[in-house]
């Protein structure tokens, strides 16, 4: 039997990695990237998005493309735009005879083409191999950029696409160097990370099955944050559990008694852990923006993947492995633990124990004061909504063409606002959207024209400049419109146009109007309706999250004040991380600003996650504490997990900052954020500030359980080293 489980259990996770290798290369044919996907149904934009195909047709996705010279178009230059457009229009996935004509600008240095294409085919693909196309043949001194939603979307795609694995590659990379430098042992980390690594391609098997299900929306920056998560959190796992077990080979001599002695040791806080950030994660399913509804359940289905895996493989292998797992450097039967005084207290660990005894309130003080310093940086902390166009660092075509075109043209020429509403009221509507400031031209969808829209101005539609005339398209006595914006679709003066539009339309006679009440959509309105879900998903977020894990930790620690002031302590680390990374984001790097979900995630992953250490130290602290005195007991608790908790948040940490391989602004920030935040969490907080604080308090922290009344000891209670050979083990023998 001994040998039997540790067999079957290896041979079931390798079954896993085998049927889930191939996931990884099918991501990128159920990833979503389209910003309207993470809108929530009930949103204006979504519902105009859906009844936009009605209208035109076709589900379709606009691309703008930009011909631009300093001097001036030449004769030349728009003989070669027009042979251009109709190879174009010939390609598969442009609506057929959709293509508009070039219109030139009023100073004819540039000019613009509107090509629709079907989402039938991936809108990325069509725009590369448009791209391709246009750069071909091109008269010397004439640039050309697709850009408009559709070269947008394929910029964000190209942001993400292949570096799946490279951000993978950088992942382990780190992992494995920290490790090796931990243990200095070249055995122990192979047995980690592919723990890790199994554990990664379970979840990742699962996600896909589950997004070509349309059970959960899997896009490239979900697929980032799982990535990291899992990798992250396996290996946090796994070193608490390796430190439990290198503990045991030294009371036991044998493996498999060593196995199950780490197990009990370990098994508690690594599941309150990682039951803790599940929660957290399940809590983003309140979020209104789909995105974040749809993170949750990936995030959590990694993370229980990693808790599983580190307490069935990880101890499997170690099982195999173990002495040999620690090579050169191998625990020996019988050999001294570290303490807090004594011989084996040598070593930062029992140094920092001692401060701690000391100078416990001038230390938690001073870690107080210095994380409300670092706090006072969310004073200019910018995360009220960035363009989409700002979303991709470095080289965007589509960003480029976006400032040529609005140089020559109205700034939200290709995103114009779509306004559906009822076919009564048209000459109501388009007053009252000319009539808005911030508003350059409008015209509305018509079947009978050939480029498929018909001029509107206050004495009502007009002739096309093709000439053609026609009446607008109606479906279901409802017509659209598209006004065509002054500024670009998404700065900041474009939303406040849309926004004003809407208040308009709120006014009667069109709030009266129920079912045929007027929606506004288009690039603005989509861009208005995600960042105002995730202010509401921040609100209310962040205090559920707070409030679960307060509850989880009350059960755990069987306390009140502990876990009130562990989240304090959190919540502390989490202000002065943000406000340090506010500065580095505007002073160092120069971000125009952040997502209003940035904050949100910052707090889930690092609340979530920093109370891992927190939990790690407090629950080895109330263990010695039952034994040896609540003073005494929080010195040895730190002796005993200073290493791998400093060990696993430094690895959390290099995780994590690779996510800044990915050429993406949230997961460039994510990845600072959280980076920084853990360092934070592992080297402040949880190694002087909440033992500090602990020890000033002393037993009150544990009320109102009965071991605050308990008497202290201090620390002269002692405990045999090394088990009677009748005495079964536990726990309490493992010192």
């Amino acid at each position: 039997m001994r040998v039997l489980i540790p067999v079957v259990l290896i041979a079931v996770w390798f079954a896993v990695f085998s049927a889930g290798g191939s996931s990884f290369s099918q991501v990128n044919t159920v990833a979503k990237n389209d910003q309207i996907q993470h809108l929530p149904a009930s949103a204006d934009a979504t519902q105009v998005q859906k009844l936009q195909s009605q209208f035109r047709g076709d589900d379709v996705i606009p691309a703008v493309v930009v011909y631009q010279r300093t001097g001036g178009l030449t004769a030349a230059d728009r003989t070669a735009i027009d042979a251009q457009l109709a190879q174009v229009s010939a390609l598969d996935g442009v609506v057929k005879k959709g293509v508009s004509p070039a219109i030139v600008s009023q100073d004819g240095k540039a000019a613009e083409v509107i090509v629709p294409m079907e989402t039938r085919v991936k809108p990325a693909d069509t725009v590369k191999t448009v791209r391709a196309m246009l750069t071909t043949g091109l008269p010397a001194g004439l640039s050309v950029f697709v850009t408009g939603p559709a070269g947008l979307s394929a910029d964000i795609v190209g942001a993400f696409s292949g570096l799946d694995g490279m951000l993978l590659l950088v992942a382990l990379a780190a992992v494995l160097i920290i490790l090796i430098i931990v243990y200095r042992s070249p055995l122990l980390p192979l047995i980690v990370l592919g723990t890790s690594l199994v554990a990664l391609t379970g979840a990742m098997f699962t996600v896909v099955a589950l997004a070509k299900a349309n059970l959960v929306v899997l896009s490239g920056q979900t697929e980032g944050i799982l990535m990291i998560l899992v990798i992250g959190a396996a290996t946090d796992y796994s070193l608490l559990y390796v430190a439990r077990f290198r503990e045991a080979l030294r009371d036991y001599e044998h493996k498999w008694d060593a196995t199950w002695a780490a197990l009990r040791g370990s098994w508690q806080a690594i599941l309150a852990s990682a039951g803790t950030v599940i929660v957290g994660l399940l809590c983003l399913l309140f979020s209104e923006l789909n995105s974040n509804k749809a993170l949750g359940p990936v995030a959590a289905i990694g993370i229980g993947f990693a808790l599983l895996a580190a307490l069935t493989l990880l101890p499997a292998l170690m099982l195999w492995a173990g002495r040999t797992a620690f090579w050169p450097v191998r625990p020996k039967l019988g050999s001294t633990h570290p303490s807090v005084d004594g011989a084996g207290a040598r070593g930062i660990w029992p140094r920092v124990a001692r401060l701690v005894s000391r100078r416990s309130r001038t230390v938690w003080v001073a870690c107080a004061v210095l994380l409300g310093v670092a706090a006072l940086g969310l004073a200019g902390l910018k995360a009220d909504g960035v363009p989409q166009s700002d979303f991709v660092i470095g080289h965007s075509e589509a960003r480029d063409g976006q400032a040529a075109l609005s140089a020559h043209f109205p700034g939200g020429a290709g995103t114009p606002a779509m306004v559906i509403g009822p076919q009564s009221r048209l000459k109501d509507m388009s007053d009252t959207v000319l009539g808005t400031k911030g508003v350059s031209s409008l015209t509305v969808i018509s079947a009978d024209s050939p480029s498929g829209t018909l001029p509107v101005t206050t004495a009502g539609v007009q002739p096309g400049p093709d000439g053609a005339s026609g009446e607008p398209t109606v479906i279901d006595g409802t017509v659209m419109l598209q006004a065509t914006l002054d500024d670009a679709g998404d700065t900041a003066p474009a939303e406040k146009t849309v926004r004003a539009l809407r208040a308009s339309f709120a006014k009667a006679p069109y709030a009266q109007q129920g079912a045929d009440a007027v929606l506004i959509g288009g690039v603005t309105a989509t861009a208005i309706d995600t960042n105002d879900a995730a202010i509401h998903d921040r609100n209310l977020i962040i205090p559920l999250v707070l409030a679960v894990i307060l509850v989880i930790l009350m059960l755990l620690l069987r306390s009140i004040l502990a876990p009130v002031l562990l989240i304090l302590t959190v919540v502390l680390s989490y202000a002065a991380a943000l406000g340090v990374s506010s500065l580095v984001f505007n002073g160092v790097f120069g971000f125009p600003g952040a997502d209003p979900t940035v904050p949100m995630f910052g707090f889930v992953f690092l609340v979530a996650l920093g109370i891992d250490y927190n939990i790690f130290l407090m629950t080895r602290v109330r263990e010695e504490s039952v034994l040896h005195g609540t003073r005494s007991g929080i010195g040895r608790g730190l002796v005993a997990t200073g290493g791998v908790i400093t060990s696993a948040g430094i690895v959390l940490a290099a995780t994590f900052a690779a996510l800044g391989v990915l050429p993406v602004l949230f997961l460039a920030q994510i990845s600072f954020i959280v980076a920084f935040g853990v360092l934070i969490d592992t080297i402040i907080v949880r190694s002087l500030l909440v033992p500090a604080l602990g020890h000033d308090i002393g037993r009150a922290i544990w009320w109102p359980s009965a071991l605050s009344r308990a008497v202290e000891l201090g620390g002269t209670r002692q405990r045999s080293a090394t088990p009677a050979p009748s005495e079964p083990a536990s726990e309490g023998n493992l010192r």
